[in-house]
């Protein structure tokens, strides 16, 4: 009986530290979206997420939240280095993104190469919008497509200033 309970209880205990490991894994991520094998996009990732991507293999980290204290890690840049990955940080306006913005998050998407790439923002808006901008103009993906994928996280929402900027660029990115 002593050995039955014993067993029991590795096999519990095992059950939890998988368990535990899928809590604090890249998915959990607020919005978490994996667009292909190398690119993912998602919400502010805690200290603890970070440490999974970087053991998923994620070699650069794209922030596009501005700084807040009610989201932001004290020092992503720095936790980033210390996992071994590249730290590319864009503060987008939420109530202004610009052309300026975008050509930016561009040079650190092509900069990152062929790293396996993660783009977040505070809620994965920002996030999910500049990727399928990037996305339509790099990569080949139709106005639908990239729809499609933003909607994903979007849907439901109501933020003019930001649907102004995606349509207007998108309208640029089919006219070239």
């Amino acid at each position: 009986m002593a050995m039955r309970n014993i067993f029991l209880t590795t096999i519990l205990c095992t059950f939890a530290v998988a368990a535990a490991a899928q809590e604090t894994g890249m998915q959990t991520i607020r919005n978490y979206r994996q667009v292909d094998e190398r690119h993912a996009t998602g919400g502010q990732p805690t200290e603890d997420q970070l440490k999974a991507a970087a053991a998923e293999g994620y070699g650069t980290i794209i922030n596009l939240a501005t700084i807040d204290p009610r989201y932001s890690l004290k020092d992503e840049g720095a936790s980033a280095a210390a996992l071994g990955m590249k730290y590319h940080h864009i503060p987008v306006p939420w109530d202004r993104p610009s052309d300026a913005d975008f050509a930016a998050f561009e040079k650190a998407m092509q900069a990152a190469g062929e790293d396996k790439t993660l783009v977040h923002c505070a809620a994965n808006f920002r996030a999910t919008a500049f990727y399928a901008l990037y996305a339509m103009k790099h990569l080949g993906w139709s106005r639908a497509r990239a729809e499609e994928f933003r909607a994903s996280v979007w849907r439901g929402s109501d933020f003019p200033v930001w649907e102004e900027f995606v349509q207007r660029t998108q309208s640029a990115i089919e006219k070239k």
